[in-house]
This record gives C-alpha cells, sequence and structure tokens, in this order.
C-alpha cells in the first residue's frame, strides 16, 4: 500500500491553468559506490515520462530538474550500468514484481532541495527535505491496522472452497466486510484531509475517499477545508472542474435524460419510467464483477417489482460483443428492459453520467431525482425497504 494512492488527478483533463515551475535538486549518498553503478530517476511531468541518470562516484549523485508541484517518483542503483530499459526488464518482471535484487526507493520529488542517504544501498534510503513524503509515511503508519485486515480478510476468502465462494450468501457476507473496512479507511483519509490541509498528499488523498464514482456532498466539504495555496493550485482548480461537473448526477439532482435502443432496437427514455423508482445498472457482460452482482439485482427486482420498482439495464458492450450481451441477459435471468448503443466506454448514457468504472447505478425516485447510487449487495434490498416498505 506505499503506492496506493492512484492519483485521481493524473485523469483528469489538462486544462488551461498555468503554474510557475520551480526547481528542485536532490543529492545522494550511498556507501561508497562508483563505476560502473549510475542512478536512475523516474517520474511523470504532465502527460510525459522523464528519465534522469546520474553517475556515482564515492556514493554521492545529484540530480536536478523542475516541477510545478510534487511528484510521485522512484529511484533506481544500476549496479552494472546495463541501461534504465534493460535495468527495469531484468528486475521488474510485469506481474510478478520486483526482483529481491533490485535497488529502489519511492518517494515524492518537491520543490528545492532534497537528501537521500544510505551507508549501504538505496532501498534503505532516508528521504529528506520532502514533506510529502513525510506526511505519506505518517498516514500509511496510520492505514497499516487497516491494511493487516484487509490481508486477513483476502485470507479468509481464499480458504472457503470454489463452490462457497460463488455462493451469494458468502459473496454478500464479505462484500459487507470489505464495505466496512473500506468506511474505516475512509474515515482515516478523511481525518488526515482535515488535519492536514496544507500537504499536498491531502488533494491526492481524496481520490481515495471519492473513489470511481464520488458523492460531491462527501467530496466538496473535504476540498473546500484544504488551505486556498492547494484550492488555487493546478491540480485544485482541475479537481474543482470535475466537482462541478459531478454535481449533475449528485444526489438530490435531477437524473440526466437519455435515449437508447433496447435489445429489439426500440428506442427506450429514461423519462418514459417517470412515477416508479428504477434502478439505473450500468454493466457488460465482460464484466467479472457486474455478473457477480446480477444474481442480487435479480433477486431484489423480483421481491419489489410489484411495489412500483424496475430496473434499466444500460451495457457497455462492443457492436462486436452483442451477441455475448444477449446471452448474459438471458444466462443471468435479466428480465427488465436492456439498452445500449454498443459503443463500449463511450456508451453515451454512461458518459452523460460521467462512469468511470462498473458496476455502478443510480436509484432514481418517482419524480426523476437520483436519491442513492453505488447500492450493492443488501444495500439496494435495504434502501428499497426504507423507501417502499418491508415485504
Amino acid at each position: 500500500m506505499k503506492r496506493f494512492f492512484l492519483c485521481l488527478l493524473a485523469s483528469l483533463p489538462a486544462l488551461a491553468f498555468a503554474q510557475t515551475a520551480a526547481p528542485f535538486t536532490i543529492k545522494g549518498k550511498v556507501g561508497k559506490l562508483n563505476k560502473p553503478a549510475q542512478a536512475f530517476l523516474a517520474y511523470q511531468l504532465g502527460a510525459n515520462n522523464v528519465i534522469d541518470s546520474a553517475a556515482i562516484v564515492n556514493g554521492e549523485f545529484t540530480f536536478t530538474g523542475t516541477i510545478t508541484n510534487p511528484v510521485n517518483a522512484t529511484m533506481f542503483i544500476d549496479y552494472k550500468s546495463d541501461g534504465f530499459a534493460k535495468y527495469v526488464a531484468q528486475n521488474f518482471n510485469q506481474g510478478t514484481g520486483p526482483a529481491k535484487t533490485a535497488d529502489y526507493l519511492g518517494f515524492y520529488v518537491e520543490k528545492g532541495e532534497m537528501g537521500i542517504t544510505s551507508p549501504d544501498s538505496l532501498k534503505h534510503g532516508k528521504v529528506t527535505g520532502s514533506k510529502t513524503t513525510d506526511d505519506e509515511a505518517r498516514l500509511t503508519a496510520q492505514l497499516k491496522p487497516i491494511m493487516e485486515k484487509a490481508k486477513a480478510l483476502a485470507n479468509e476468502a481464499k480458504a472457503v472452497t470454489p463452490v462457497q465462494q460463488q455462493s451469494a450468501a458468502f459473496q454478500n457476507s464479505m462484500q459487507a466486510k470489505y464495505k466496512a473496512l473500506q468506511q474505516e479507511q475512509k474515515t482515516a483519509l478523511k481525518g488526515f484531509i482535515i488535519s492536514n490541509p496544507d500537504s499536498y498528499l491531502s488533494l491526492m488523498v481524496l481520490t481515495s475517499v471519492s473513489g470511481p464514482s464520488p458523492d460531491v456532498a462527501e467530496v466538496e466539504p473535504l476540498f473546500n477545508a484544504l488551505s486556498d495555496e492547494l484550492k488555487n493550485s493546478d491540480q485544485g482548480k482541475q479537481l474543482k472542474y470535475e466537482l462541478d461537473k459531478l454535481k449533475v448526477t449528485a444526489i438530490g439532482s435531477l437524473a440526466p435524460d437519455f435515449i437508447q435502443n433496447d435489445i429489439n432496437g426500440k428506442p427506450v427514455q429514461l423519462s418514459s419510467f417517470r412515477g416508479k423508482y428504477v434502478l439505473i445498472d450500468f454493466w457488460a457482460s465482460w464484466c467479472g464483477p457486474c455478473r457477480q452482482e446480477n444474481p442480487n439485482v435479480v433477486r431484489t427486482y423480483n421481491k419489489y417489482k410489484s411495489k412500483n420498482f424496475t430496473v434499466l439495464g444500460v451495457s457497455l458492450d462492443k457492436e462486436s460483443g452483442r451477441d455475448a450481451w444477449l446471452a448474459a441477459i438471458k444466462n443471468d435471468h435479466l428480465e427488465w428492459t436492456q439498452v445500449s448503443d454498443l459503443k463500449f466506454w463511450n456508451n453515451m448514457a454512461a458518459t452523460l453520467y460521467g462512469v468511470q468504472a462498473i458496476p455502478q447505478n443510480y436509484l432514481i425516485d418517482p419524480q426523476g431525482k437520483i436519491v442513492a447510487k453505488n447500492l450493492r449487495g443488501d444495500d439496494l434490498d435495504n434502501k428499497l425497504e426504507e423507501l417502499l416498505g418491508k415485504i
């Protein structure tokens, strides 16, 4: 989890916000290394991957550059001077992780002067002069007990038979446990943001709090709690831009209307369901988690379909996957209306709702307002019981 912050900022559009770049210097001292050993520094600057190298003399080396904000970087020591590409190919096998012999260190590069020192190897290096790296170390320590619980939960899932793993009861039970753990992590992350309003890491932590389908009512107050410097940064302005767009599908908003063809080519309009509670269910035949969730939706649909509730399935299948889409509808017993324009992630309705991951759903009330979203497992049943009464 050391590098679990997959920064939302990297996925935001490149807007025309200008920010002044400033120089940085990294001075390293690792043992008494000399040639042929050399150091590499890799990081991303905007859309560009930067890979820099430095000679090592008596263990000392220096990197310089310019950045506009802290960036996640990795430094490597190439003891044989094989070159960066060969070093990565030999030491970082895709899918199996780094080799035991790989000597590297992850940290945040910041404006100003930083230092990395170690008596023997880079992986034991101590970073100084990087507040964001220090902040991440503090947060990682706070999250460690939660990570240990997550590992234990993963081991619990592996311990049962494949048949048990496929049962709806087991999946719902594990989903409830994971949800409780996610909530515990979210609480810790929120606490960090509130306690560290001037930390650049807080801006990135908002990603973990919001997830692929952010709740504006939850995320916006956290954003507003950040320092003016962070909010007015290039990344802060981009995040504010995205939050404003997300208000279109926030809980309490009128659900954006759309029209797509059903499996017979007949146009279906969302607003035609006015007067009923309707679950807009974004899914696809190729999506494993969607298929695992389908039995829960089927069970809830059958339970409440006579109580003014229905489902509108929106598939993110491709044109070439039409047969797979139809087969999944039949095999998973999805009796409700299904629509799609078969444009994969460019599905018009998915784009309109800002869908970045599936399964994802929105519960719409009879007046066409969004009253809940991302209801998984027993959550959908519980919400409908709250709205429609116990059956």
